[in-house]
């Protein structure tokens, strides 16, 4: 593209605050990458390495650059004296890249079904420096994972627990922000195991690392569940995982200050791996056009999908990456109390839903119980993470969502009582009779001022009656009609009931004799 054989570009810059760090996407910047006439609308590969700081990505990336710009060329690798160019990089022990950059020039590849591709390299901010936070290295990987069609692991020496610890941790992060799919939510992941110490038990290069890979990522019956998780975890979110491992590049690279990357300084024996290293990513028979959703990418959609996630990351809309354990345990139980609940709720509407008749409130109240039981149990039963104490607090809304439901359902049944629901009505029926009759018998026998005294109650009632009736149809003033029902609970309880054991004793004592009417008033008082 031109003279220029191009530079690094900052396009995510981590911005310092009092007590964080923050990214920010250059959009100008990434725009005039991704959307130069020659490629916007080509389909695009993303190559970009991830990992440890002061691991040697920028390093690796120089080389990438090397063989991209010989076109493929034999002697790519080029006169051993000439010094590395390209991204930036130093020796040392302090971070150097910070935040995200891509080499300004795409390289325009021809693949063998003939179609041009545009090939970007991207490097990125090291992990687990002094001063980033979890959340700002899970950020940087997950993007760059998310947005490249290969990630370049670099990791130190071997593959061990904590690096797929983190790459678990980070790639988890990076799925939160992508909607959800059924296709694989990232392409190729590469193990690059830098200084690998043990030839002797796998060898150099991609052969030897397949099979370390495979040993590091078999699942054994002695491994915890949570090292089982992880690794179908790396398994499922990558479409090919693979591994290469490479030798140490000598003490001179390692303690020499002014080491300017030219490969006369380099062990001879990682300039051979790095020989076979490069071509083995960057030939046109293995480049990987990006994806997403399962869906080629051009590069011009490429910057779209770049701002939509930078806008994800730099608001509230994911967890901090150290709480997701948390969440996870929220989900948990969360999950297996709407699961008890759910299954309560149907259990209840077999015993007395919508569809089924009245029953006996004592009956409801020992379905209820046995059944409320029954889904506290089926809760704990659950497996769940974040241990009992955690849970504990699930299960107390649990048992008060149970209590409320068992409540709405006593309410429901108690409806269906066709006495209650016309127990008012019922009472003032009552008496009007007992009033009309009182009033007839009295008139009658010629007794006129008995028959006026209780011609007001007989009125009163009928009005009252009329009353609750128009209230129940019209759902008009109902205090008044609920002191209406409380009037006639009062009559019910003070007269009815009273009246009724009276007549039952009487009827006691004809048929069975005075000392089983004084049982029975024994029952009444301890019951009353």
């Amino acid at each position: 593209m031109g003279g220029d054989v191009g530079h690094a570009v900052q396009i995510v810059h981590a911005d310092q605050g009092e007590n964080n760090t923050s990214f920010s996407l250059d959009e100008d910047a990434l725009a005039s990458v991704l959307l130069s006439p020659e490629i916007k609308d080509k389909k695009v590969v993303v190559i970009s390495v991830a990992g440890a700081f002061r691991q040697g990505k920028s390093f690796l990336l120089d080389f990438f650059l090397r063989y991209l710009n010989s076109k493929g060329s034999e002697d790519w690798l080029g006169n051993p004296n000439t010094p590395l160019n390209g991204f930036p990089w130093r020796g040392g022990s302090e971070r150097f890249t910070t935040g995200i950059l891509l080499w300004s020039n795409p390289f325009i590849i021809t693949l063998p079904s003939g179609e041009e591709v545009a090939v970007l390299l991207m490097d990125t901010q090291g992990s687990f420096d002094s001063t980033s936070t979890v959340r700002q290295c899970a950020t940087v990987f997950a993007l760059s994972t998310m947005l490249s069609s290969l990630q370049v692991y670099n990791i130190h020496g071997n593959i061990q627990e904590d690096h797929l610890q983190h790459l678990h941790l980070f790639t988890d992060y990076g799925r939160l922000a992508m909607e959800s799919t059924d296709h694989t939510p990232f392409q190729h992941l590469l193990f690059l195991v830098r200084d690998w110490s043990f030839p002797y038990e796998y060898h150099f290069g991609s052969i030897g690392g397949n099979k370390l890979l495979d040993a590091r990522l078999k699942i054994l019956p002695t491994h915890q569940p949570e090292h089982q998780t992880v690794r179908r975890h790396i398994r499922s979110c990558f479409s090919r995982v693979s591994c290469f491992l490479m030798p140490h590049p000598g003490l001179r690279v390692a303690t020499n200050p002014k080491f300017d990357g030219r490969l006369s300084d380099i062990d001879p024996e990682f300039v051979q791996e790095l020989r076979v290293l490069v071509p083995t990513v960057l030939s046109p028979s293995s480049l990987q056009v990006k994806r997403i959703n399962g869906e080629k990418i051009t590069c011009r959609e490429l910057l779209t999908y770049f701002k939509s996630y930078m806008e994800i990351y730099r608001g509230d809309m994911l967890p901090e990456p150290r709480s997701m354990l948390e969440a996870t345990a929220e989900a948990n139980n969360l999950n297996a109390l709407l699961s008890s609940q759910e299954w309560y709720t149907e259990e209840m509407n077999k015993v007395c839903g919508p569809d089924r008749p009245y029953m006996s409130p004592a009956d409801l109240e020992v379905a209820h119980t046995r059944l409320f039981n029954m889904a506290v149990q089926k809760f704990n039963s659950t497996r769940k993470m974040g241990g009992e104490a955690y849970s504990a607090v699930y299960l107390e809304r649990l048992k008060t969502a149970l209590q409320q439901l068992g409540n709405e359902y006593k309410i429901a049944n108690q409806n269906k009582n066709i006495f209650q629901t016309f127990r008012t009505p019922a009472v003032f029926v009552v008496m009007l009779l007992l009033f009309h009759i009182i009033t007839g018998v009295s008139e009658f026998l010629g007794l006129s001022a008995v028959s006026g005294m209780f011609a007001l109650p007989f009125y009163l009632s009928l009005i009252t009656l009329f009353t609750w009736l128009f209230l129940s149809y019209t759902g008009r003033a109902p205090e008044l009609a609920q002191a209406i029902d409380a009037t006639a609970d009062v009559v019910v309880q003070r007269a009815i009931y009273p009246a009724v054991r009276r007549i039952g004793k009487r009827g006691i004592e004809q048929w069975l004799g005075p000392e089983a009417a004084s049982t029975t008033n024994h029952v009444d008082h301890h019951q009353g």
